[in-house]
């Protein structure tokens, strides 16, 4: 990849797009494609083809498709699985057709089996039933996996998946009903404190682990996977810290400011009980997380005061 590439972050919009379109232009990137309102419906087959046609991306960041935290997969499995299914079909079909050099998929980790042995490795995956809240979803992020793997092996394409770690950042969603863990708990926990709320409910026993990577962290990671991975099994993007949920809940009260005590509503589910990936292979290729945990939970909730705070609950992300 040289700064006149033709790059195409498929998904800008979404908490990873805005990360990754941010590095590469910090980066001397001169020829960014489909960038905000120039990116096509990607769920529409003959738009999305249309702009592969007219623009010829020769690197292509597929971040697209929509996600939410427990409360969204539980309300719009079907919405989550089609938008998913439909912009991975649409993208890799162009991708292919108009001659992508190279294409990262990023999938998610909600792919792995609900019980598989941790750290989580590639290997696993798909040798037990996945996690059931999210199971709609996450069977799409599978599908598009495997669809990168029978591209690569029937066409020749240099297509790879990345399987990010829990990322939270700038331009996520903070919304209680469609954000995931960290900044789902930003928003309550900033909406319980303006309202004088005297204590804040944590969805869940608060005893599940996950682990943890800064958006900044990942879209490094994202850069550094397609420069140098090329391997046909997927890889893990991980690498960042791994706390339990009731930790993070905590931190997350600290950085806003909440004094209330924390109650954690055991009708509510946890999710799967522990995930963190092994990310040994991208780590010994060289690459390493610099964020520290709680600087980069303070510049996310920064930035959601600046951008956020006033917004009402509509707040919706496509993204991964």
């Amino acid at each position: 990849m040289t700064p006149h590439t033709r790059v195409f972050v498929a998904g800008g919009n979404t908490l990873y797009g805005h990360a990754l379109t941010t590095l590469l232009r910090t980066e001397g990137f001169q020829s960014l494609v489909g960038v905000g309102t120039t990116e096509p419906d990607l769920t529409d087959a003959a738009a999305t083809d249309a702009f592969f046609a007219q623009e010829r991306p020769e690197c292509v960041f597929l971040c697209a498709g929509r996600s939410g935290g427990i409360g969204l997969n539980r309300a719009a499995p079907v919405e989550l699985m089609r938008d998913n299914l439909l912009t991975t079909l649409n993208v890799l079909a162009s991708a292919h057709r108009h001659g992508t050099a190279k294409l990262l998929y990023l999938a998610s980790s909600c792919a792995y089996p609900k019980h598989a042995a941790q750290p989580l490795k590639v290997e696993s995956l798909g040798t037990g039933p996945m996690e059931p809240t999210s199971e709609a979803y996450s069977t799409a992020k599978f599908a598009g996996w495997k669809l990168c793997d029978a591209y690569r092996r029937e066409y020749g394409c240099r297509f790879v998946t990345g399987f990010p770690a829990n990322a939270f950042g700038p331009h996520d969603d903070f919304t209680p009903e469609g954000g995931h863990v960290i900044p789902a708990l930003l928003r309550r926990a900033h909406d319980a404190k303006s309202r004088g709320d005297a204590e804040l409910v944590v969805w869940g026993t608060g005893a599940p682990r996950r682990e943890f990577v800064y958006s900044r962290d990942l879209a490094r990671a994202c850069l550094f996977v397609a420069r140098n991975y090329e391997g046909e099994a997927p890889i893990n993007l991980g690498g960042g810290t791994d706390l339990g949920i009731a930790d993070v809940a905590h931190a997350v009260a600290e950085v806003v400011g909440f004094k209330g005590p924390l109650v954690f509503d055991t009708t509510k589910p946890d999710g799967a009980p522990l995930k963190a990936l092994d990310s040994a292979p991208l780590l010994d290729m060289g690459w390493r997380p610099e964020s520290d945990f709680r600087a980069a939970l303070n510049e996310t909730y920064h930035w959601f005061l600046h951008h956020r705070a006033t917004e009402g609950r509509t707040h919706a992300r496509r993204a991964v």
